[in-house]
């Protein structure tokens, strides 16, 4: 008999709209594994690239036999607009109304935060089709208000959200997270650890055996005659990549390093601005790409960075999505995030890590892959590839939430 799984995320997207990402991607292997799957989503956020175009409350759309639910919603202006908090409350009573829309019974329902507010309607989906629940929290809500966001804890929506967390980790049956070590977080609020399961994010195997080559008129941006230093992704504060410009700046007196960053985001002007107070003629900044051009873009770099600013609640752990796909691209990765005991980087052997926000030692840890014989780079390349295979497909990390669901 086939199970039925609805995965709710108000934020996910499709590779024609959005990012994919997580969701996407381990909904389509679930599917493979014999589920029929149900991601259900807002078609109106503020990380979708391109518009769903909807003609009523709902639309169902089907990319290889996992069914995307896009819910009608009030446009806002940006991630701090008041009308994205009430679309939370909106999305969350929205769900109730699945009802009548999705004509197969839910055997588990998997619901992801943030935002939090979607477990009101996730609880209530699962006590009427008698579900089997699963809490996924890919960001500490709403620790990451307090300690990035800077509300204070005894905000009273503070102090209402750290309730509904404290019951998502009572009420559901399992929790998964992408971060290591959340589960010390989540023991604290109430949850038995008996019931965690640690599943990071990952890459997609499909996505990197059919990756597109680069348009030419990208292509001609890029110094492949140099050692290029790259990064792709958001360009936001939390990426550390002013330490990144700040280690260029330091990196100037050697004509063959060129630093490529490609991507879109809030801080790019101030980026390119700030490159230029510091004269970086060795910095170039390239437009979003579409993910199926990522792979394309990284074989023409020769080592690859991630970065986040420091912050103590990193200790719980990160899982940032381009981290695996830069395992997969097998290029040497520079890692300058602090995430406690974490260290997927040099555990992995394909690396080095530095202290986020020391432009000395992230400039020195990209010397000191420059000096490399070529042999000894490649050959920390073949790590992460081998670590991304081990652990990272999607096809494994959905095997993982199975044995989750087998659990209960």
């Amino acid at each position: 008999m086939v199970k039925t799984i609805w995965i709710i995320n108000q934020y996910a997207s499709t590779p024609e709209n959005g990012y994919a990402g997580r969701h996407y991607y381990l909904g389509t292997e679930l599917v493979k594994l014999g589920y029929k799957v149900y991601l259900i989503a807002s078609a109106k956020h503020h990380l979708l690239r391109e518009k769903v175009v909807m003609d009523s409350t709902f639309k169902i759309t089907d990319h290889d036999g996992l069914n995307v639910v896009w819910m009608d919603m009030p446009t806002y202006a940006d991630a701090h607009s008041k009308q994205r908090v009430l679309n939370w409350f909106i999305f969350s009573w929205k769900l109730l109304r699945l009802v009548k829309l999705i004509p197969d019974k839910p055997e588990y329902i998997l619901c992801s935060s943030p935002s939090l507010i979607s477990f009101f309607g996730a609880k209530k989906l699962a006590k009427q089709y008698k579900s089997k629940l699963i809490f996924e929290v890919r960001d500490i809500w709403p620790l990451t208000l307090t300690e990035i966001g800077g509300f204070s804890s005894k905000n009273l929506f503070i102090r209402f959200l750290q309730w509904v967390e404290n019951k998502a980790y009572r009420d559901s049956d399992a929790v998964v997270s992408n971060l290591k070590n959340s589960v010390e977080h989540m023991v604290v609020h109430g949850l038995n650890r008996d019931k965690f399961t640690w599943i990071p994010n990952g890459f997609s195997e499909r996505e990197v055996r059919e990756a597109r080559p680069l348009a030419d008129n990208v292509l001609s941006q890029v110094p492949i005659e140099s050692f290029i230093v790259g990064y792709t992704g958001t360009f936001g504060l939390a990426n550390d990549l002013y330490t990144l410009l700040a280690a260029a700046a330091k990196l100037k007196k050697y004509p063959e390093i060129k630093f490529v960053l490609v991507g879109g985001g809030k801080e790019k002007s101030n980026l390119i601005n700030y490159s230029k107070e510091l004269e970086l003629n060795n910095v170039i900044f390239i437009n979003f790409i579409n993910k199926n051009h990522i792979q394309s873009m990284l074989k023409c770099f020769d080592v690859l960075t991630v970065g986040a600013k420091k912050e103590p609640m990193y200790h719980f752990g990160v899982s940032p999505n381009k981290l695996f796909d830069y395992m997969i691209a097998g290029k040497p990765i520079i890692y300058h995030i602090e995430s406690g005991n974490y260290h997927p980087v040099t555990d992995a052997g394909c690396g080095f890590e530095v202290e986020s926000g020391d432009p000395d030692k992230l400039a020195n840890a990209i010397l000191k892959v420059y000096k490399m014989p070529p042999n000894e780079r490649e050959f920390m390349g073949d790590n992460g590839v081998k670590a991304a295979l081990h652990q990272y497909e999607y096809r494994q990390l959905a095997e993982k939430l199975v044995q989750v669901l087998r659990s209960m």
